[in-house]
């Protein structure tokens, strides 16, 4: 049992294009946020501790350097020999458009680099980066642009201090599609007030604006935010795994099979995670996907088959 079995998975979706296995190497580039300097904000989103997804945030080699650590890392673990540089940590389009030319050519200029996945708020693309970004992509590398969206609410966007609402994401991704560039949105399942429902509208919105690929993550505690400090409060309870699996599976049954999934969970560190402890079990989490949809006898795309079938009979 595999969850590429049931799921559009992104590395599945890469072999098939490419021919052989192609693999994210995570790169921090020192990037800030709009929501931590200042401009929109300070201290950012409740729940942001870049080291829970990004262990090297408190540092950032040369870009070569990361990608060569990022290289020795997967060989062994795979033995891929293809890679996207994935511009991870904060906001990767958060600078001059010529800086970020260099860092992104940089990683481009390495010959197993076949491309860019470059991470970013809705609110941080201006025409210039994605006209950089648009000429890449016009040369032959894959080019992905992922927009942390979080949730469709900007009731729950304010809460948890976003810094920005759903009509940014709107215009960001109405501009990457003048622009022919891929989209690939984030969302938090288990956001503060949010449940089943919220997460499946939030999804159904990003679903009718045209999205490429998706990324789910289920929210989790971690030390150094203003989320753990309501944690603590009593003032927010996290998923447990089983509910979180749940929602995933009706999340994946309503989408495209043509939409890719990059990911359908996220971890934290044992060293900075408080709660739900399950955000450390990736293998688990995945597992657990899977095992549900094996029990629903179902797969991406399914809660849609029985609409496309009557749409067709109109």
């Amino acid at each position: 049992m595999r969850l590429s079995d049931y799921v559009n998975t992104f590395g599945q979706d890469l072999l098939r294009r490419h021919g052989e296995r192609v693999h994210k190497i995570a790169i921090n580039a020192g990037m800030t946020c709009p929501n931590r300097d200042g401009s929109k904000g300070r201290g950012g989103c409740s729940f942001c501790n870049n080291a829970s997804f990004n262990p090297s945030a408190r540092r950032h080699p040369p870009v070569a350097e990361q990608i060569e650590a990022g290289r020795r890392v997967i060989r062994r673990r795979t033995g891929a020999r293809r890679y996207l540089a994935y511009f991870q940590a904060y906001t990767n389009t958060y600078a001059d458009v010529t800086y970020l030319s260099r860092l992104y050519g940089e990683a481009l200029a390495e010959p197993d680099v076949i491309g860019l996945s470059v991470g970013t708020r809705p609110d941080c693309v201006p025409e210039q980066v994605l006209e950089l970004l648009a000429g890449y992509r016009a040369a032959g590398y894959e080019v992905w642009l992922e927009l942390g969206l979080q949730s469709a609410f900007d009731a729950t966007l304010e809460r948890v201090n976003r810094g920005h609402g759903f009509e940014e994401y709107r215009r960001a991704v109405e501009a990457a599609r003048r622009h022919g560039l891929p989209v690939c949105t984030h969302l938090i399942v288990g956001l503060p007030g949010e449940g089943r429902e919220a997460a499946l509208a939030s999804l159904e919105r990003v679903l009718e604006l045209g999205v490429e690929g998706l990324k789910l993550h289920p929210l989790h505690v971690v030390k150094g935010t203003r989320l753990a400090n309501e944690w603590r409060a009593g003032g927010y309870q996290p998923m447990d795994l089983q509910t979180y699996t749940g929602i995933a599976a009706d999340m994946i049954e309503r989408t495209p099979e043509s939409v890719c999934y990059h990911r359908v969970t996220g971890t934290a560190s044992l060293d900075i995670l408080l709660a739900p402890g399950w955000c450390n079990w990736k293998w688990r989490v995945l597992n657990g996907i899977a095992a549900e949809l094996e029990r629903r006898g179902s797969r991406q795309g399914s809660a849609l088959a029985p609409l496309q079938a009557l749409a067709g009979v109109c």
